[in-house]
């Protein structure tokens, strides 16, 4: 089957018998792309040349749409929470896109909302005021950023994430293109001060599968996203080693969905389809697809309402009981009741 041949409403409904066969209410997916719509046709533009950071491969846009219509998407995929990943590539960058997530998250009920940092002498301040505002995760990207992440101006920041439990979904592995700081030995030098930080590396740290799997036995905080990981694509230049499956099944606790969305070239149902063909079983599909990610951003139910502690306060549907600080409940538009349900 050609996945770029699935149409819209075939996609939609294979994706929803996917996580209804597993019995799921919906999905969690901690690796998902939104940030200024110029930034990011910017980033297109860069994946539409082939460029070196990708690996000169060729990378069509599956999901090139409006932000509304990205939004309204995944919602019809049955996607209950999401993040907005977005990343500086310089100095001077973080805390402008920091201000964006804060308010697309304020506009964007089911989207964990996300911040960014970069090593530079303000880093722990604007940390500080995203971590005071609201946000539940944040993203770092190494390879793009082109940083050593064990840089000392990071390290309040790195300290101050693990003190507030905030996980940090980074771009630390070689791949599609290594940079000059990639690669889990730096990486290593992070936690080994800061063995607290909850870091998901992304991309199961590709191609250094094995590398990152053994920082996430050596380190009970650290864990890992699927995003485009076992899927054709990627299997075609950077294959998952069969022979670390039963470590991938081990950790099944600290595996995360994640997808790419939008940037990725081939539909969202073949990232699920590559989950499901690892024949690891359906409970291990349960935790990865929602209930790992429920349970690390603690997360009560299905779209995203509340805060962490700080911002703005939580939202409600009409007749929900209030949540104390900390705690977050997912409300499901088909499942009104499901907003009062503790």
């Amino acid at each position: 089957m050609n996945d770029r041949d699935v149409s819209a409403n075939e996609e939609t409904g294979e994706i929803r018998r996917f996580w209804g066969g597993l019995g799921l209410p919906g999905l969690i997916d901690v690796h998902t792309h939104f940030m200024p719509e110029r930034v990011l046709h910017k980033v297109w533009d860069y994946f539409d040349t082939n460029g070196p950071l990708i690996g000169g491969l060729g990378w069509p846009i599956t999901y090139r749409k409006e932000e509304a219509e990205r939004t309204a998407l995944l919602r019809a995929f049955g996607v209950r929470a999401f993040t907005a990943m977005l990343y500086p590539h310089k100095p001077g960058m973080a805390r402008w896109l920091n201000g964006w997530a804060a308010d697309f998250a304020h506009r964007t009920p089911d989207c964990l909302h996300t911040a960014t940092l970069h090593p530079e002498p303000d880093v722990e301040t604007y940390v500080r005021e995203a971590v005071e505002a609201g946000a539940r995760v944040f993203k770092a990207h190494v390879q793009v950023g082109a940083y050593d992440p064990a840089d000392e101006r990071l390290q309040p920041a790195w300290g101050l994430l693990a003190e507030a439990g905030i996980p940090v979904v980074i771009h630390c592995g070689s791949g599609p293109a290594p940079g000059k700081h990639t690669g889990p030995e730096p990486i290593a030098r992070v936690l080994a001060r800061h063995p607290r930080l909850r870091l998901i590396v992304a991309h199961m740290g590709m191609p250094e599968y094995e590398e990152f799997l053994d920082l996430a036995e050596r380190y009970d905080q650290v864990r890992l996203d699927t995003t485009m990981a076992f899927t054709d694509f990627t299997e075609g230049f950077m294959p998952f080693p069969r022979r670390a499956l039963s470590r991938l099944a081990a950790l099944g606790d600290r595996i995360l969905l994640g997808s790419d969305f939008p940037s990725i070239p081939y539909p969202y149902l073949h990232q699920l389809q590559a989950l499901e063909r690892l024949d690891l079983g359906p409970e291990w599909l349960r935790a990865v697809c929602h209930d790992n990610a429920r349970s690390l951003f603690d997360l009560n139910g299905a779209a995203v309402h509340g805060r962490r502690g700080g911002g703005r306060a939580a939202s409600t549907s009409p007749g929900a009981t209030a949540l104390p600080p900390g705690k977050h409940r997912l409300c499901y538009p088909e499942d009104p009741d499901s907003c009062r349900r503790g």
